[in-house]
């Protein structure tokens, strides 16, 4: 796991160890440089395989190309033995960077296709001129880059480029905006004007001055009917117990993320058949006495037990909240209003490992969240809904509604006639029309013409799958997944050079989970069915029947009493005069029936909090 950046262009070597510096907590233990007057590489590295030799840029045997890579090559002693076999030499002694120059060299850049991993990959090939920036299948690592002044300029983190003295540093209004809406910028726009975010399975090429861009890997949802549970659990233990092993290989100690519940318990599972010593886990508590959060410790702590595994909790308040927020949205570099629980927990993973596995996935894959709790209700409730008026419904018709009720149903049917795309539209935070008095309007008159529901229209417009759940999952997993919940993942981590590898997200599984009806994954109101009924064998009938409680921090309980006067003042009218962005009577108002008793919008102040504390770093 490392940091890579770079440019085109003539050699500057203040330039690149600037840009190295910047992000120096992705890679602690060395730097390396690579610039021959038409590219510069610079790394960050962070040792996890083969930590003698595995030094980069990497070469092939002519050194006709380079390449610097943040991120993990599972498949690497496979790939190895299959170019040796033809002929092929290696300098390292087992790095799975170098198989990455010598599969471009035998395969060209269809090489990404062979590659089982979690990457980012800066590729030069200096006979072809050419250089390639590329982004793995689901986006677990991050990849920016923009063109000032004729040179292209990339890096893991957007402070890389940011660092760079050719760009100039401005507010993309644009990305903003829809950072209202859906807590975090939507790829590949960034919240800086000119910088883009490489999106998920997708490869840049630079060549003779020109950039162009191409998606190499997309999820498709082929849904197969025939399938029997039996067959879909047998299929989905093989795939996940094949990808826990091999995210397992490691030259340094590593643990497990543990929060006691169905997905991170099932990969501590796995990972103790793979091992000869007790598993390191890790989890998150609370000094205030949530009843809610108490439960993690109490379940984790179970799992732990079950498992033998050498357990180590954190445990912190609000007050290391406030401490630690400035820290926290400069691991982000943009407006973020996410979990941000990875921060936390990542400080005293640091103290023990440098890798840790973590159940992240799950959710996306089989259904879990409200939008996928509703999808297949609000598609019944759609086609019932003459029957629902006339009140005539039959027993079995009603449970088609399950886990939501009618009347919740009904009130989300009414903002949206039933159209997927609209009740998704309503479960956001802000909507174009709430964004209307919130933004003042000097920000509305840098806009142009843009909305956010046009954004969710397309994304719909584009979407492979058929059934009402797998539809949302998609969706979700072609924006949120990269955009927010990966981003949580990779930037808090290794904001404390934590690397954190996802079982769930093997390509392998992904493509085959993507071809399990919705109906298997949640059934009868109840999330990941068909995961739970796979993971029985492995974990106590408590864990899979524990309510669905999100790896957050409770930030909406603590504002209700503990961070009240650190949020006022925070979106204070003075404050908010600096920028002239928010309409500051709206944000007034907004405090004012909040700390009256009106929580609904507890989200919304957490949301513009966030884009306030980032506007002051990086423009104040």
């Amino acid at each position: 796991m490392c940091g890579i950046c770079g440019f085109s262009g003539r050699a500057n070597k203040i330039f690149l160890r600037k840009m190295t510096d910047s992000i120096i907590h992705r890679g602690p233990d060395e730097n390396g440089f690579y610039s021959d007057g038409r590219v510069n590489l610079g790394i960050r590295r962070l040792s996890i395989i083969d930590v003698e030799t595995g030094h980069q840029p990497m070469h092939n045997e002519d050194k006709s190309v380079w390449s610097v890579v943040n991120g993990e090559i599972y498949n690497y002693k496979e790939l190895r033995q299959e170019l040796e076999k033809k002929g092929h030499r290696f300098y390292t002694d087992h790095s799975d960077t170098e198989v990455i120059v010598h599969l471009y060299e035998e395969h060209g850049s269809d090489f990404i296709h062979r590659l089982n991993g979690m990457f980012a990959i800066a590729l030069w090939d200096t006979v072809k001129d050419k250089l390639l920036l590329i982004r793995d299948r689901m986006g677990v690592k991050p990849l920016f880059y923009t063109v000032v002044k004729n040179t292209l300029i990339f890096g893991s983190e957007i402070k890389a480029i940011l660092s760079h003295p050719y760009y100039d540093r401005e507010m993309n209004y644009e990305a903003v905006y829809h950072y209202f809406t859906f807590k975090n910028v939507p790829a590949p726009l960034t919240a800086f004007k000119g910088i883009h975010s490489l999106k998920p399975g997708e490869i840049l090429t630079y060549t003779n001055g020109r950039t162009s861009t191409e998606t190499w890997w997309k999820i498709r949802f082929i849904e197969n009917e025939e399938y029997s549970e039996e067959y879909v659990m047998w299929k989905i233990s093989t795939l996940l117990e094949d990808s826990v092993r091999l995210r397992m290989r490691s030259d340094v100690a590593f643990g497990a993320y543990l929060s006691g519940g169905v997905d991170s318990s099932a990969v501590v599972a796995l990972m103790s058949r793979f091992s000869d010593k007790p598993i390191k886990t890790f989890a998150l508590g609370y000094d205030d006495e949530f009843k809610n959060k108490e439960a993690d410790l109490h379940y984790a702590r179970k799992v732990s037990k079950a498992y033998n595994t050498e357990h180590y909790e954190y445990t912190m308040s609000h007050n290391e909240l406030v401490d630690e927020i400035d820290n926290v949205i400069d691991a982000f570099d943009q407006p973020f209003s996410g979990t941000i629980s990875t921060y936390f927990l990542s400080k005293l993973i640091k103290k023990h490992v440098k890798v840790a596995l973590s159940g992240d996935g799950a959710d996306e894959l089989f259904g879990s969240y409200l939008s996928h709790r509703v999808a297949q209700p609000m598609y019944h409730f759609n086609r019932l809904y003459d029957r629902v008026k006339s009140n005539s419904l039959t027993k079995e018709e009603e449970q088609l509604f399950a886990p939501c009720t009618i009347d919740f149903l009904e009130e989300l049917y009414g903002k949206s006639n039933g159209d997927e795309s609209k009740w998704r539209y309503h479960l956001y935070i802000s909507g174009d029309e709430e964004k209307e008095h919130l933004l003042s309007d000097y920000f509305k008159s840098s806009l142009g013409n843009t909305n956010s529901f046009s954004i969710i229209q397309n994304n719909f417009i584009r979407l492979s799958a058929k059934d009402p759940l797998n539809r949302i999952l998609e969706m979700e997993w072609n924006t949120q997944l990269p955009d927010q919940v990966l981003a949580f993942v990779d930037s808090l981590s290794m904001a404390h050079s934590v690397e954190v590898r996802s079982p769930f997200l093997d390509y392998r599984l992904v493509e085959f989970v993507a071809t399990i009806p919705g109906k298997m994954k949640i059934k009868g109101g109840n999330v990941k069915d068909i995961l739970k009924k796979t993971t029985a064998p492995l974990l106590s009938k408590e864990i899979i029947k524990r309510p669905k409680e999100g790896f957050v921090l409770p930030v909406f309980d603590w504002m209700v009493e503990d961070l009240k006067d650190y949020s006022s003042d925070i979106l204070s009218e003075n404050n908010l005069k600096r920028h002239n962005l928010l309409n500051s009577d709206a944000i007034k108002g907004l405090l004012q029936d909040y700390y009256s008793g009106n929580k609904k919008d507890v989200g919304k102040i957490w949301n513009l909090m966030m884009f306030q504390l980032w506007w002051e770093k990086f423009f104040g």
